[in-house]
């Protein structure tokens, strides 16, 4: 579970980029966070990933709250960010090494996930090959296979869909939602509604830094009074 608790952030003193936000997202959820561009999405998962400070409030992921316990909680989710920026000098194969080796990954558990995993993505015979010759899409599949290394209970993922082939894509949603189905948390943020529309059980709206509405699909759609897309009742919401 993931339990934001009236999280405040202020870039500049006086103008709150996330303002008093507060948010329970139950096991067994997949939960999608959208909103226009500069919302406050990448903020929210920033703060919950310990990248940012918080300034008020607090962030608990499995009861371990991120800013007093912040190793700990570390430990009960796995990240994908929003730009796959990672260390570019290694291969593919180093940088998963490194990956479960911080993890504390069993070796032979650790081969057998990068084995299953690249050859499903399709980078297996890339990874022999330096992370700076890689596409923009192949260090996505590199950044979220590394994310399932360790098996984290929480999965928290910033526009995890870009840069990804139809395959990769499709494997991806598949595997978000076989690891709710186990009782677990998958957050993500995306721009594609109609993805969020396919597999999100609950999702949350943020608009200028306030979160504005939190539920399921057919609640926005009533709360909107529109009976359409998520797509339509999300821009009603917005005022777009």
């Amino acid at each position: 579970m993931i339990e934001i608790k009236n999280v405040s952030q202020s870039y500049v003193k006086g103008n709150k980029v996330i303002d008093n936000i507060s948010l329970k997202i139950e096991d067994g959820t997949v939960f999608g966070v959208i909103g226009p561009n500069g919302a406050g999405k990448t903020t929210t998962i920033n703060m919950i990933t310990g990248i940012l400070n918080i300034d008020e409030g607090d962030i608990f992921l499995d009861g371990k709250s991120i800013q007093k316990e912040p190793i700990e909680a570390k430990k009960k989710f796995g990240y994908v960010p929003d730009t796959p920026e990672i260390f570019e000098k290694l291969t593919g194969l180093e940088y998963l090494n490194l990956i479960g080796d911080v993890y504390e990954v069993e070796a032979k558990a650790k081969l057998e996930i990068i084995n299953n995993l690249a050859k499903e993505f399709g980078i297996f015979e890339d990874l022999k090959d330096r992370i700076q010759t890689y596409s923009h899409g192949m260090k996505q599949k590199l950044l979220i296979i590394s994310v399932l290394m360790h098996n984290p209970k929480n999965w928290i993922l910033d526009e995890p869909l870009t840069g990804l082939d139809p395959k990769a894509s499709f494997l991806l949603k598949q595997l978000m939602l076989q690891h709710a189905s186990k009782g677990n948390v998958v957050l993500f943020s995306t721009h594609v509604l109609e993805v969020a529309e396919k597999i999100c059980d609950k999702i949350a709206v943020i608009d200028k830094g306030k979160l504005i509405f939190v539920g399921t699909i057919q609640e926005l759609k009533e709360k909107s009074k529109t009976n359409s897309s998520l797509e339509e009742s999300f821009l009603k919401i917005t005022g777009e």
